[in-house]
């Protein structure tokens, strides 16, 4: 890893706050914003619509793939501190 984050890395962590912030609206407010811009399922049941269930399962997917991309990201970053460095990071955890 160059230290740079690439389109995949940008796009999972967007949609990873999207997702976050969404959460967030349900937790505070019990106000699901993706429900509310692509509706709830058929006639009034407790379902969600097909559209709700895909934008769900992209959220998911950006979420897993954010701990790859952030787990990569730490290993570029330890391989590049320097050894005296890793040694006392090591004694303090």
């Amino acid at each position: 890893m160059q230290g740079r984050l690439n389109w995949l890395d940008w796009t999972a962590m967007t949609v990873t706050v999207i997702g976050a912030l969404n959460w967030g609206l349900v937790g505070f407010f019990n106000f699901d914003l993706v429900r509310a811009i692509f509706g709830d399922g058929s006639l009034g049941t407790s379902a969600i619509s097909t559209a709700s269930r895909v934008i769900f399962a992209v959220v998911g997917v950006a979420g897993l793939y954010s701990i790859y991309s952030l787990t990569k990201a730490a290993s570029a970053q330890s391989r590049l501190m320097p050894v005296e460095e890793r040694e006392r990071m090591r004694k303090v955890a």
